[in-house]
Parts: C-alpha cells; structure tokens; sequence
C-alpha cells in the first residue's frame, strides 16, 4: 500500500475524485454495472461519483485497474508518465539555455508550461519559471523577462530558493539597464525576505548580496559597497562554497578595477576564475573570462597575450552557453581593444562592427565604448574628421545612459579625445558629464544665494 497515496485520499475532496471517476469511466464507454461488477455494489459506486461517500484505498486501487487509469490521476495527481514528460522538457530547456540555443528552450517551455496548468508538481512549475525568465532575456526581451521575475519574486508559494535567484536575476537585469533604484530595492526587497526565512546561510544569499553591492557601487556608493563586499566575501570563505566564494571576489575585483586599483583587480579576478572553473557555471565562466581580459588590458604595460587568451576562450564559452548577446558584445569589445593595442587596425574595425550587430540597441555602454575606440583608430590613422565624426556618435549613444561610475569613466575618456580634435566645446560638456555622473553638483549659485 502507497502510504502517500493514502493520506492525499484522506484529504481528497469527494466531488472532487468523484467527477474524476466518472469521466475515466465515461470515458472508456462503461456503465456504473461493469464498472462496479465485484468490486462493490452499484449503489455504492453511484454514491462515490456523487460525492456522498468516499472510497477506502484499497476499491480506489480496484477501480483505477478497472478504468486502466492510475490512482494519481483519480487522485488529481499527475501520474508519473506526466511528470517524467515534464521534467523531461526542464532538463531539455535548461541544456538548450546552457548550449546557447534559447529558441529550442523556448519551446520546450512552452510544452512543460502547458501542462503545469493541468498537473500539480511540486517545484517544477518555479523551475518552468525561472528558466522562462532566462530564455526571455536570452532573446532580447528584458522587460518580459522583467515581468516573470518580479511575479516570481512575490509569490509567496514559490521555493526559497527559487524566490531568491529571481531576485538575483532581477537585481542583475535593472542594473544592467541602468535602472539603479529598482536593483536596489528590489535586492533589499528579496534580502529581507532571506533573513526573515533563516536562509542567510546559503550561496544565493550570498550572490543577492554581492549583486546589490554592485547597484551600489555604481550609483556611486563606493564605501558601501566596498564594506557590503568584504562581508560577503567573509561569509563566502565560512560556506566553504566555491561558487559563494566566486561571486564574491569576482564584484570585489570589479570595485577595485573602478575605484582605479587594477593591479589589485586582477589577482581577486584570476582567484574568482579559478574557483569558477571547478564548476559548471559555463556563462559566468565566460563573463568572468571577459572581465579577467579586460583588466589584464588595463595594466601597465598592458598583458595583451593573456588578455586574448582570455577573451578568445569567453568568446568561444558563450558560443554554446547561455551568453547573452549583451554578453558576447562586451566581449567583442574587448577582442576588439586587444586589435587596437596590437595595432591591427582593419581587425579592430571589423570587430567593431560586430560589437554593433551583436548588441543591437540593448547594450548602450558597450556600444558607447565602441565608438569611442573606433574614433581612436579613425585618429591613430590620421583621419581626425571621421574620428570626431565617431566621438559624436558616442556622445549621443551615452547621452542615453543614466548616471553612474562606469559612465562617467567614458566621459572623462571621451573628453580628452573630443579635446584631441579641436572640438573644445563638446569636451567642456563631457568634463561636466562625467562629474554629474559620479555626483557632484554645482554649488556656487546656492552659496552665492545664501551670502547675499
């Protein structure tokens, strides 16, 4: 006897398992006579269907072998055909994802997705969802992936756990689109939820807290974000969690890069590389490849062989990984900077043009960034109108972008290379831009104000 299956009868409605019977045996084109025909009286089964009564275990097994149905299905449980089918198309969507081939996860998705609707398993459905949400910005569509997330978030049945990496994703993807307010409130959101629910001691709290360090940090909260960092990292070493550990030197080095200390960037970096190279983790692999290549491109003198190693490898990972396209642009960019350096000018070009395509409107820094270095080829090649040509190109791209650290970093870049071609005005205001980026204000109308 299925003990499990006995206490869902106990708690089953009866109307409920009594339509089900009686369209398993409608369905088969059988009477309440053959049906009941020595298992029990008709009577007794007309009061069942009815729901007035209630069938003990054992004459729910006798009638379920003899509709040919399972008792899971009488039971309004999936039977395990169904769930096999269903974790079956998970498993296929996540590989799909994994593989860089978010169309096919799309698909098998949708097939799991539509019979979650009719079958009730546990945790699957919060599987579907998250993975939905990652195959919806796999494909561009970051306010549909938006969406998913925020619902999965606040559903208050959802697994811990699951609840935890949409927040993640979610803080991740306002940042990324430079919406720094709702990352913020939304990891603030998710972590008050991670303590509340005692699940302070896990990875994703971990990785929750490293992803609001960096909205922080690029809103311009260094020293908040610094201090949230070396927390994280404390709690990481004492999870023992190579993936924890990761996380957290990985935005660490990242802070350090921004904040100018690059020679202490890249060990953090090369640390996070290589306890993420242990796991299975093959598009943060690749991104951190990414990030390793392009702070080994900001040493002095810059380390270009390793840099490309790096980057040839990220751009190879993300070729069958879940990469994003915003992923593969940043990458191109910095394939394309490793060219610049070499002095491969045609290269960098070409390269460039990739980053754009790849891209499409969805990644404006990188793009921004793109520009910026093909006006410095156009310049080092001694065609200073098409350079400024690009430089204004850039100026319009950023001028779309909110206010933060890395943005003002390309402003202040931007500056000094629109000065370089005699465009003094422009540069003036990219020198102001880049100070408003990182906070400042001008205070002198209001001190003039308050003297007078």
């Amino acid at each position: 006897m299925d003990s499990r299956h006995a206490e869902l009868l106990e708690h089953t409605d009866r109307e409920a398992l009594g339509r089900r019977l009686r369209a398993a045996r409608l369905a088969r084109g059988l009477t309440q006579g053959e049906v009941a025909r020595t298992i029990m009286s008709v009577a007794y089964l007309s009061r069942i269907e009815a729901g007035h009564r209630g069938p003990t275990y054992p004459l729910l097994v006798a009638l379920a072998e003899r509709l040919d149905v399972t008792v899971e299905s009488l039971l309004g449980e999936p039977d395990r055909h169904a769930v096999d089918e269903i974790r079956l198309a998970l498993n296929y969507a996540e590989l799909s994802l994994e593989s860089g081939q978010p169309e096919d996860a799309e698909r098998h998705l949708t097939s799991a997705l539509e019979q979650l609707q009719t079958s009730r398993v546990e945790g699957m459905r919060d599987r579907a969802r998250l993975l939905h949400a990652r195959a919806l910005e796999a494909t561009n569509r970051e306010d549909d992936a938006i969406v998913e997330l925020e619902s999965l978030v606040d559903d208050g049945e959802a697994d811990g756990l699951t609840r935890i990496r949409a927040g993640i994703a979610l803080s991740r993807i306002y940042r990324e689109t430079g919406d720094l307010g709702r990352a913020i409130e939304c990891g603030q959101r998710v972590m008050a939820y991670v303590e509340e629910a005692g699940l302070d001691a896990c990875d994703e709290a971990v990785q929750l807290a490293v992803t609001m360090a960096a909205a922080h940090f690029e809103r311009g909260d260094t020293g908040h974000a610094v201090r949230m960092c070396r927390k994280a990292i404390t709690r990481a070493e004492s999870l023992g969690s190579a993936q924890a550990r990761a996380s957290a030197y990985w935005n660490a080095s990242a802070m350090q890069a921004r904040r100018g200390d690059v020679t202490a960037a890249v060990p953090l970096a090369e640390r996070a590389l290589a306890l993420l190279s242990e796991g299975r983790d093959a598009r943060n692999l690749a991104r951190l490849r990414t990030e390793v290549g392009r702070l080994q491109l900001e040493l002095d003198p810059p380390a270009l062989d390793e840099a490309r190693t790096n980057l040839e490898q990220a751009a190879a990972e993300l070729e069958w990984s879940s990469g994003t396209p915003v992923d593969r642009a940043w990458t191109l960019l910095g394939l394309a900077r490793v060219a610049f350096l070499a002095g491969n000018p045609s290269t960098c070009r070409e390269l460039i043009a990739q980053v754009h395509a790849t891209a499409d409107g969805h990644a404006p820094l990188a793009e921004a960034e793109a520009l910026v270095l093909e006006g410095r080829t156009l310049a080092a090649e001694g065609e200073a109108d098409l350079a400024a040509q690009a430089y204004q190109r850039a100026v319009h791209r950023l001028s779309a972008i909110g206010a933060d650290q890395s943005a003002a970093q390309l402003w202040f870049d931007l500056a000094d290379l629109l000065s370089s071609v005699g465009m003094a005005e422009a540069a003036m205001d990219a020198y102001r831009r880049a100070a408003v980026s990182t906070g400042l204000r001008a205070r002198v109308a209001s001190s003039t104000l308050a003297r007078s």
